[in-house]
């Protein structure tokens, strides 16, 4: 068996087609949807992340704008943008980059925003709707997550769905929509014992936690949906040797670094059903969704 692969890319781009019609609704209604973008502190990755971001934005037609701290910003520095943003009616949606510098309080930054523009849903109040079922913005990575699976037509109702993490950004809310689906959910962590006779059993096994290679083949049962929500990047080239196949490792060896994610691609691609690449899985997808909350905010607010 060899695994179908789940070209996010491919689908992020049709549903960024079908908002653009959305788009085009707005702005002939005099609506241009916009975001506000708090990037603080010097993180390689956050900054890659926000520049990717804007260039969807702006190939969407999105107004974008990004507030930049040094990575000495305070509480109150960050607070003071958000607040901003909320006050603004051209902002329709804010996303505060994390991490924060070591001195911003994140989850009092996190409730500043106002809950109608937070269009990462971290906000407690739109943590407690997804609780409920009643969701008004979902996280972007685990919705991301959804639609895919729901456009590959891979049936979650009654099925087992296995987490492996359990942060805030993706393994809780990743968990809850699977749960509304109607799926069985498990969720595993750090302290879980026998983590591949748990994996093991899942129909739908989401790996976010970050440790690149962590799920092996003995982790997969055989035709499992597998989503790698992981982005490491590794410079060992006996790491690389065991996590890329021949045509990345060919790669690796000119650039000395690759990208990969918490699974073992060449392996289990052996042994599932279906498996997300990484890069091109998820991450397309997660921004996707940030642009469709983004516009959902703005249509909210007319």
């Amino acid at each position: 068996m060899t695994a179908r692969i789940l070209d996010g890319t491919a689908t992020a781009r049709s549903i960024r087609q079908e908002l653009q019609e959305e788009v085009g609704r707005l702005t002939a209604r005099g609506i241009r949807p916009g975001l506000g973008v708090v990037l603080a502190g010097e993180d390689p990755a956050s900054a890659v992340y926000v520049r990717s971001k804007v260039r969807a934005c702006a190939e969407l037609g999105l107004h974008h704008e990004t507030a930049r701290l040094p990575a000495t910003a305070t509480t109150q520095d960050v607070s003071a943008r958000i607040d901003d943003y909320n006050r603004r009616e051209e902002i329709h949606g804010i996303l505060v980059q994390l991490p924060l510098p070591p001195g911003v309080d994140v989850d009092q930054a996190l409730a500043r925003v106002d809950p109608g523009k937070d269009v990462d849903g971290f906000h407690p109040a739109n943590v407690g709707l997804l609780v409920r079922n009643r969701p008004r913005f979902v996280p972007c990575t685990p919705a991301g997550i959804v639609e895919l699976l729901e456009r590959h037509g891979i049936p979650v109702a009654g099925r087992h769905a296995v987490v492996v993490g359990r942060s805030d950004i993706v393994g809780k809310p990743m968990a809850l929509l699977l749960l509304h689906a109607h799926a069985t959910v498990t969720i595993c962590h750090s302290r879980t014992p026998d983590l591949a006779a748990v994996t093991r059993r899942a129909d739908v096994l989401v790996a976010a936690v970050g440790r690149p290679g962590l799920v092996t083949a003995d982790h997969v049962k055989p035709g499992a949906a597998v989503i790698d929500v992981g982005m490491n990047r590794i410079e060992d080239p006996a790491l690389a040797r065991a996590l890329l196949d021949q045509e990345r490792l060919a790669r690796f060896a000119d650039r000395g670094h690759a990208l990969v994610g918490d699974v073992c691609y060449p392996a289990v691609r052996e042994v599932a059903g279906h498996l997300t690449p990484v890069p091109g899985g998820v991450g397309p997808l997660t921004i996707a969704m940030l642009l469709r909350n983004t516009v959902r905010a703005a249509a909210g607010a007319v």
